[in-house]
């Protein structure tokens, strides 16, 4: 029966809370629900139990161990709020009857504190490694119940509660715990399973904020719902024992490392009859397409743009939402652990792009989070990215410091990933990236570099040295940033690698010139090699190069259609003897003549035609010589792995060089960028003898014109670019040789 005001003041004081109390209940305005719901002692042996559902007819409660009814607790004044006293104290359960349908539950907030001290602790200071496995919803067991544990950092707001389906998406059942001083509210739903989706309804400082997924959801609804899911652990047997031992060797600086750039939902679909799209493949169907494709090609390493999940498909994932759960669209977590394993046992490593730069401003997402700036800056001058119309992460506060370390551990351990791509780099370094006067704010020292981005990338690169070691982690990095590449104790940022941008420009730019106009621009492609040693080097032509008007690789290219294919090989083999590692994205390794769409597959119909597939068999004989002769690798990044014997012949668009090993061997590389074919071409060698020839981009097998010296080519006693032995050679039309001693030796 309903128990009045009066008669609680009379004869059970404790029974109901106060009027104010049950009023913020009611409103979804309490901010520690535990202080009076759940069961609270009567200071007698016995004890008050209060639970707040609206909705409820009635309630009963149930002993835990024996599931037998000891009483009910009886509807208040107060439209779903159920009270009752018991003359003793013991674990219970509720029966809980609802219209329609009946529930039996332990009481959530008959549970105690659920975090340590140590995880609030290392959370607040931003150094809390796996925080994936702390925050978040967590399938867990308390007091010998199984359920969900919750939680979640907002700091201002006035009351947090988990919605979902298990409530009705109704804020008033499941308020929070604040756990003072981090900011965090948790609370453990007992017997709620994996799968469920929930978001969190918010109170902040000016009133109630739209739902919110989780930030540190570990899986999410499928696109375009928005709601984050209980995810299962991820229990997954991993069977790449023997890549994970050996990749510190493998990805060494002076190992090959060529690059496969894919978006996962646009390298190939399953097609209708009308050859449209009908779905996209999962992580299981592309481990069966994907993996053999790139081990034919002879590709050390895929490139995955990013797959955390993301609201918009045409952002390619680089404006992402959860940074710790893979996207819905192609499977579960698990899937994607498969698809790593797979890919490890084929001996192909995996690097995934990775944004810590920017989110974008759903209204479900970070932004405003807890009703303030909370993972963004406040100042829109340094927190809303003009460029893409995203918000900027405030690095300098330390829990979000902490948030992103957290995002980047969780890929590379529980993932087994071998490297991050960070993207944006040099949006992240400057506070007036992309910005007029007038338009940002200086740092405390008056500058334009951001302090606190710095200290983060730093961080980062240190952490994944020391947990994670043989990972890499790249820059994406487009300015003359000093150190980027350099170790962290010297200065430098501490990646393992930067993108060659000014390489990509210049080149790019070369190539697209008629060749009668290359003479021209003859030191764009040989300007690379003054700078080539000043940082770890990859050479991209990435995604950015192929889309928005800038032409497909090939539809880059000048003259009529035989010339564009010669143009493409030639470039493909200059970029591969180039120093600098090697990252080539889809459609560019058989020269698809579309700009890439993301809303559709690859064109691979085009592997019917003969240019296509030798545009494809040259990038893989180009990556098995890269593989094999240590000349085309080892030295990368140092100038004793480089020697020009020709760089001045702009007359003729011919350029020559030497590629070194360690051990001294060397290779000869000789390029002709004009489609005028140079018979009798004197270029000098430092050894004698007969000089084998590797590759020829214009080879019949490459779908070119044949022409060249037969496979070989012996020196001659005259001497020529400063060696004392020269070749002759027939230097085909818009192509590149390259040659190698018949018994390699120093010269």
């Amino acid at each position: 029966m309903s128990v009045s005001n009066k008669e609680q003041g009379k004869n059970q004081p404790a029974l109901l809370p106060s009027a104010q109390a049950i009023e913020a209940l009611v409103r979804a305005e309490h901010r520690d629900p535990f202080a009076v719901l759940g069961p609270h002692a009567d200071g007698a042996g016995g004890q008050f139990i209060r639970a707040f559902l609206p909705g409820a007819l009635s309630v009963q409660v149930l002993d835990r161990s024996q599931q037998q009814p000891f009483g009910s607790l009886q509807a208040s004044a107060a439209p779903g709020l159920f009270v009752g006293h018991f003359p003793t104290t013991q674990p219970y359960v509720l029966r809980i009857q609802w219209a329609g349908d009946e529930q039996i539950s332990e009481d959530p907030y008959s549970f105690g504190p659920l975090l340590g001290e140590m995880d609030l602790y290392l959370f607040a200071e931003g150094n809390h490694r796996d925080l994936s496995a702390c925050l978040g919803a967590q399938l867990t067991t308390v007091d010998a119940i199984e359920g969900v544990r919750f939680a979640v950092w907002a700091p201002n707001a006035r009351r947090v509660s988990v919605v979902g389906d298990f409530n009705v998406w109704d804020g008033r059942r499941h308020p929070m715990r604040l756990r003072h001083p981090s900011g965090v509210w948790e609370l453990f739903i007992p017997r709620l399973q994996a799968g469920e989706a929930y978001k969190y309804e918010i109170l902040g400082p000016q009133g109630i904020l739209p739902l919110k997924a989780d930030p540190m959801a570990l899986a999410t609804q499928l696109p375009p719902d928005t709601a984050s899911k209980v995810a299962e652990p991820l229990r997954f047997t991993w069977q790449d024992a023997s890549w994970m031992q050996a990749r510190g060797e493998r990805q060494r600086v002076d190992a090959p490392l060529a690059i496969y750039e894919l978006h996962v939902g646009s390298w190939q679909c399953e097609v209708d009859d009308l050859g449209e799209v009908a779905r996209q493949y999962s992580w299981a169907e592309l481990t069966q397409r994907v993996i053999p494709y790139v081990k034919d090609l002879g590709f050390t390493h895929i490139e995955l743009m990013p797959i955390m999940e993301h609201p918009f498909g045409g952002s390619w994932g680089y404006q992402p939402l959860s940074q710790f759960a893979p996207s819905a669209r192609y499977g579960t977590p698990r899937d994607f652990a498969a698809f790593v394993d797979a890919c490890h046992q084929a001996e192909i490593g995996v690097i995934l792009d990775w944004v810590p730069a920017h989110f974008p401003t759903d209204a479900h997402g970070l932004a405003h989070f807890d009703g303030t700036a909370l993972y963004e800056y406040g100042n829109p001058l340094e927190g809303f990215h003009q460029d893409w119309d995203t918000l900027i992460y405030n690095l300098g506060r330390t829990e979000v410091h902490g948030f992103m370390l957290a995002s980047a551990l969780h890929w590379l351990k529980h993932f087994h990933v071998d490297g991050l791509r960070v993207d944006a780099v040099a949006s992240m370094l400057y506070r007036d990236y992309s910005r007029k006067a007038g338009e940002w704010v200086p740092n405390r020292h008056g500058g334009r570099e951001n302090l606190e981005a710095i200290d983060f990338l730093r961080h980062l690169n240190d952490v994944v040295s020391l947990e994670v070691p043989g990972a890499l982690v790249i820059a994406e990095e487009s300015t003359a940033w000093p150190g980027v590449s350099q170790p962290t104790d010297q200065g430098g940022l501490g990646f393992a690698y930067k993108w060659n941008m000014g390489w990509m420009h210049d080149s790019l730019h070369y190539i697209q010139q008629d060749p009668m106009y290359r003479a021209h621009h003859h030191n764009e492609l040989s300007f690379g090699l003054m700078y080539a040693w000043s940082e770890r080097f990859i050479l991209p032509i990435s995604h950015d190069e192929v889309v928005h008007g800038k032409h497909s690789l090939i539809d880059k290219m000048p003259g009529d259609r035989w010339q564009k294919f010669a143009n493409l090989r030639a470039y493909l083999s200059f970029m591969w003897t180039h120093p600098g590692k090697k990252l080539l994205f889809m459609g560019c390794e058989f020269g698809q003549w579309r700009e890439w769409n993301h809303d559709q597959q690859l064109d691979w119909y085009l592997l019917q035609y003969p240019e296509h597939r030798g545009v494809q068999q040259l990038v893989a004989d180009l990556n098995r010589l890269y593989r094999e002769f240590p000349a085309l690798h080892d030295q990368d990044d140092v100038p004793q792995g480089f020697q020009w014997l020709i760089g001045d012949d702009a007359i003729n668009s011919v350029y020559a060089w030497l590629r070194w090993s360690q051990c001294g061997e060397p290779l000869l590389v000789v390029a002709n960028f004009t489609p005028v074919p140079r018979p009798a071409y004197r270029v000098g060698v430092p050894v004698a003898g007969r000089w084998s020839e590797l590759l020829n981009s214009d080879s019949q097998l490459y779908a070119g014109s044949n022409y060249g010296n037969g496979g070989e080519a012996f020196s001659e006693e005259q001497i020529s670019h400063g060696q004392l032995q020269s070749l002759v050679l027939n230097l085909p039309p818009l192509a590149v040789l390259i040659l190698r001693p018949e018994r390699p030796t120093s010269g």
